[in-house]
């Protein structure tokens, strides 16, 4: 299910207005147009926004494909040291709970954690997920 890209956290208003206007107000669609080093190369030069931190966001979009992802989850997992899907797809549900359990008693990227059982779905539903970011050419 797609999101606006208001939902990828860090992005500042002139960079939503940069990507929107290119018709990428979803999440979906820039993750489409940043899945390749050529496309974030493309995009890099028409908004400004440095290829690395479009590589970020594409992770962001990439996150929110998973089954009862949300924006807080994204960044706790984040935070949590898994930054990609394809890592996603490794992790053992039971550490990653009480990684993420640490991490957010710090920031408090969300008020209620992710059960382990939730976690597991996660993992499941990353292993069947078509892989969508290259990141060499």
């Amino acid at each position: 299910m797609p999101y606006s890209i208001k939902q990828i956290d860090g992005l500042a208003e002139e960079e939503i207005k940069a990507l929107k206007a290119l018709g990428l107000g979803t999440t979906d669609r820039l993750l489409e147009a940043a899945s390749t080093p050529r496309g974030r190369l493309v995009l890099s030069e028409k908004t400004r926004i440095d290829p690395k931190r479009l590589l970020d966001c594409a992770n962001a979009c990439d996150h929110l494909r998973i089954k009862g992802m949300g924006r807080g989850y994204v960044g706790l997992l984040r935070e949590a040291g898994v930054s990609t899907v394809r890592e996603l797809k490794y992790r053992n549900p039971a550490n990653l709970a009480k990684a993420m359990a640490e991490a957010n008693e710090g920031d408090k990227f969300v008020r209620f954690l992710p059960s382990e059982k939730l976690i597991g779905r996660w993992v499941e539903h990353a292993k069947k997920l078509p892989l969508k970011i290259v990141y060499k050419d």
